[in-house]
């Protein structure tokens, strides 16, 4: 599906989003571990969300969706039953590796499968570890989807060193270290998403040099009310669009800004970009607050190696703000964007180029500079993510003659409800 967007002068307005895309994912997973009901509030409405919920239904869990929440019956400790087919997470790296870490604990086989995309997506990375641990877990001869998991009487605790800055993959071990009773003490020298940490109530002990994160049984989930707050990577989206329109101003209400998120809001104030934080609080041991953001003259910055990992996500759209920044914008230390839903390097990459720019592409990154000299109406490509089809929509409603975004149904993937809220603020 090809949509068209036309150029927009400015926004104006309130805006409420559905709930953290991560965070969903592991207050569905979390309710459905846990004994008893729990009651979840302004859950994502996305794809990968309904994914994750779907493969819970299969292990038997009674989940009951309403307009205004989801109530989650759990089933307790290793209370899941055997499926009585593969488990699809669709397009959700998420729910493929965390759901690794629960199943690798269970008393049954099961097999985890996806789409295109995600069977392309690299799994060994999660695989290894709960290798170490004892899991009896296999992925494909390409180290992608499927991934085959059986009982295994080897689960034993560990103390675990991170290879890789995922907050997915630390996850999963978490998950599957949940089910035994001594500790098992995970280390991370770049600090990754802390939502698993912080729901589920963690010891976490952090150094100059590492954060050292430790989980046992006594961890293990409870029953939970919980209204998550909206997600920050799809809040950056009309955060950069009201940032670059003139004479505009936009209050995004109860936004997640837990400190492993909220690399992008520091990365735009310090180029200059009016954002503030009001009403700031504290609930199910996650930050969030209103985002109140003004038109603003932007300038490029370098971009931080350390913060790479915190702002992955939001390279898209923060690239569409260093497009109109003065200066070049540059990213490097990023080699992770090649394998998300698309290469996005190769994808910002090849959009940029059609708009004239000069583009220089890296192995980790990128570099645009130069100024606009096709105005005409542009047809992005998506490559069928989420990220890369919401990131080029907002540039289209930016050039003056705007433009197209090919395959643009793949931001159902995360935020299905783009374009009403678009016309919302206009």
């Amino acid at each position: 599906m090809i949509q068209k967007f036309d150029h927009i002068e400015k926004v104006k307005g309130e805006l409420k989003l559905p709930g953290d895309k991560s965070i969903s994912h592991r207050a569905v997973m979390f309710s459905s571990m846990a004994k008893g009901t729990s009651i979840i509030r302004n859950c994502s409405n996305s794809d990968d969300v309904h994914s994750t919920i779907n493969c819970f239904s299969e292990l038997g869990i009674r989940i009951e969706k309403k307009p205004e929440l989801i109530k989650i019956y759990g089933n307790g400790f290793k209370g899941f039953i055997k499926p009585g087919q593969e488990l699809f997470a669709g397009n959700s790296g998420t729910t493929s590796r965390l759901l690794s870490g629960i199943l690798a604990a269970q008393n049954f086989e099961s097999v985890i499968t996806g789409d295109e995309s995600l069977s392309n997506r690299p799994m060994l990375r999660v695989v290894e570890p709960l290798q170490f641990i004892g899991a009896d877990i296999s992925a494909s001869e390409l180290g992608t989807l499927p991934l085959v998991i059986k009982p295994s009487g080897n689960l034993h605790t560990v103390e675990y060193k991170m290879k890789v800055a995922s907050a997915q993959v630390k996850s999963a071990l978490i998950l599957a270290a949940l089910h035994l009773d001594d500790q098992t003490i995970i280390h991370e020298t770049t600090q990754t998403r802390d939502h698993t940490e912080r729901m589920l109530g963690l010891d976490t002990e952090s150094s100059d040099s590492e954060i050292k994160i430790i989980a046992s049984k006594k961890n293990y989930p409870q029953p939970f009310e919980m209204t998550i707050p909206s997600d920050i990577s799809t809040a950056s989206f009309f955060i950069v669009l009201t940032l670059l329109l003139k004479n505009s101003e936009l209050l995004i209400k109860n936004v997640s800004l837990n400190p492993t998120r909220t690399g992008i809001i520091k990365i735009l104030i310090e180029m200059g970009g009016l954002i503030s934080i009001e009403k700031e609080f504290t609930e199910n041991g996650e930050i969030r607050g209103d985002l109140l953001v003004k038109s603003s003259e932007l300038k490029s910055i370098k971009i931080p190696d350390e913060i790479i990992p915190s702002i992955i996500d939001e390279i898209p759209i923060l690239s569409v703000a260093g497009l109109f920044a003065e200066g070049n914008f540059k990213i490097g230390n990023a080699k992770e964007l090649r394998i998300k839903e698309s290469d996005r390097i190769k994808s910002l990459c090849d959009n940029y180029q059609l708009l004239g720019l000069d583009v220089i592409e890296s192995a980790d990154g990128f570099e645009i500079g130069g100024t606009v000299t096709n105005y005409e109406d542009i047809l992005f490509e998506s490559f069928g993510d989420h990220r890369i089809a919401m990131a080029f929509s907002i540039l289209a409603m930016i050039l003056r003659n705007g433009g197209s975004v090919n395959q643009f149904e793949s931001v159902a993937v995360s935020n299905p409800d783009f374009i009403e809220q678009i016309k919302n603020l206009i």
